[in-house]
């Protein structure tokens, strides 16, 4: 799980805020050989803009600007977020050593 940006942005940008692209966190992922097994939306929040002064620390439970737009910031809510599992790939799995006693 972690903060979606938006499919465009630069990571190395984005990070910075306290988001990183969904497509992106998949590829790195599965780079060091892992496989995408399911994605769930149950921590998405379409409210997010994504562009805020202080990033996703700016929205709830941070609040990292205090009592500015307190209000504004606690009606969007939580950041949007994706939810991601992996599991080994077959070509991880291969090359993993034997665990002992299975």
């Amino acid at each position: 799980m972690d903060h979606r940006a938006r499919p465009d942005a630069d990571p190395t940008k984005s990070s910075k805020l306290g988001y990183l692209p969904e497509a992106w966190a998949i590829e790195k992922v599965e780079a060091a050989g892992f496989k995408l097994s399911a994605k769930s939306e149950i921590n998405a929040n379409p409210k997010d803009t994504k562009d805020y002064p202080d990033g996703v620390w700016t929205l709830p439970p941070t609040y990292r600007l205090g009592d500015k737009d307190h209000e504004k910031y606690a009606a969007i809510g939580e950041s949007d977020r994706f939810t991601l599992r992996f599991v080994k790939s077959d070509s991880t799995a291969a090359k993993a050593p034997p665990v002992p006693g299975h």
